[in-house]
């Protein structure tokens, strides 16, 4: 007994809550939240006595919301502006939606006025049909007129409401071929491409990996980078990647001669005093230590260093005026570097740093053209960043 009355105070409190939220959102003018919250309280139990207040406020909140949408449709067809096609229709929509969300939940009696809600439904189809024609239209001769214009933003509101028309009714008209022209229309083409200010060579592998666009995938919806000019493309903007200086240190072989130490152990001795007797236990044994004994090895590491910077900076520029738009550094070092030693003594003195060397030689010094080369995959990174980070539109 005392877990049904728990469970009906607990139905008595949610429906509370409900009904209050419900309230509060006719109140302030937000009819479809009223309904919507109205009709999730009635999907269950709908005829009990708790319900009463949901239908009363359901029946208010959907007059009230139909007035007000017909009231804004009329407003809307006297202002005669094209552009208000959209809203008729989408106001259309919502007054079929609204009655089709009531709909499950019907019939609803209220008890004390004994009589069936109220909810004046209509046949929505025809204009539901008619503004979405007239939306239809208006999208395609708008789009028409963009695509007429000679600038890229109108382009791509066209292409937008292109895209809108075909979703909303396939195979109209010429759409399709209208949504590839507007496309075509609203990209930038960008074209990217070294200059050597330099006074050496720049590897050729080095300047198309470079400019290998294809794993970056910096392409986005409105750009397109383009590091091989093609034929029928205009281009709207240029990213020059300007190599300014290069600089690669001698080849150098650093050597130097270390003396490492270390205390083993080796067995055990007897323990001595101060004057050389051996010390010895309570029971009389003599009292043995570690013995312990220094080993040493003298180290003769040597090291080849050689390091290359390629200094660069990004130019971007617009292709329409000749323009510079922003210059941005770039900058980028790879460093050679190669270990390996050799040793005299005793190899067990020589920290485990070290043992890694000692297996090592000597090896050739890469070519500048290699060194060069050894910085793209640095440079590539850094070119990304900056061309993600300063997009030709923000």
């Amino acid at each position: 007994m005392k877990k049904i009355t728990l469970l009906l105070t607990f139905f008595v409190l949610i429906t509370s809550c409900g009904v209050r939220q419900t309230r509060e959102s006719l109140t302030s003018g937000d009819y479809d939240a009223a309904i919507q919250t109205a009709v999730n309280g009635l999907k269950n139990r709908k005829d009990a006595k708790g319900k009463q207040d949901y239908i009363y406020l359901l029946e208010e909140a959907f007059a009230k919301a139909k007035e007000r949408d017909l009231q804004n449709i009329n407003l809307l067809f006297k202002d005669a502006n094209p552009s208000n096609t959209e809203k008729i229709y989408n106001t259309y929509l919502q007054l079929n939606n609204r009655q089709e969300l009531i709909k499950p939940v019907l019939p609803l009696r209220l008890i004390k006025e004994n009589r069936t809600a109220i909810f004046p439904f209509e046949d929505y189809s025809d204009q539901i049909i008619n503004s979405k024609n007239a939306l239809a239209k208006h999208l395609y001769d708008n789009s028409k007129a963009l695509l007429a214009t000679k600038d890229k933003m109108s382009f791509r509101r066209a292409y937008d409401d292109l895209t809108y028309l075909n979703g909303l009714s396939s195979n109209y008209k010429d759409v399709a071929s209208l949504i590839n022209e507007a496309k075509l229309k609203g990209t930038d083409f960008v074209s990217v491409y070294t200059k050597n200010e330099t006074n050496m060579v720049i590897p050729i592998r080095l300047e198309n990996d470079l400019l290998d666009f294809s794993t970056f995938g910096l392409n986005d919806n409105w750009t397109i980078y383009h590091s091989n000019r093609q034929k029928g493309i205009t281009y709207d903007y240029g990213i020059i990647v300007n190599f300014r200086q290069i600089n690669i240190s001698p080849e150098q072989i650093k050597e130097k001669e270390l003396i490492k130490e270390k205390q083993i152990k080796e067995g055990t001795k007897p323990l001595l005093n101060a004057q050389g007797h051996q010390v010895k236990d309570s029971l009389g044994h003599v009292i043995m230590v570690d013995n312990f004994k220094t080993i040493r090895a003298t180290v003769y590491e040597s090291r080849q260093f050689k390091t290359v910077q390629v200094t660069a900076k990004i130019d971007y520029i617009n292709f329409t005026n000749n323009q510079l738009i922003d210059t941005y550094p770039l900058t980028s070092e790879f460093t050679f570097e190669n270990i390996y030693a050799t040793f005299n003594g005793d190899k067990k003195a020589c920290d485990d740093s070290y043992l890694s060397y000692f297996d090592k030689r000597a090896v050739p010094f890469p070519s500048n053209e290699q060194m060069v080369y050894d910085c793209g995959e640095d440079l590539k990174g850094k070119l990304k960043g900056i061309i993600t980070q300063n997009r030709i539109r923000r």
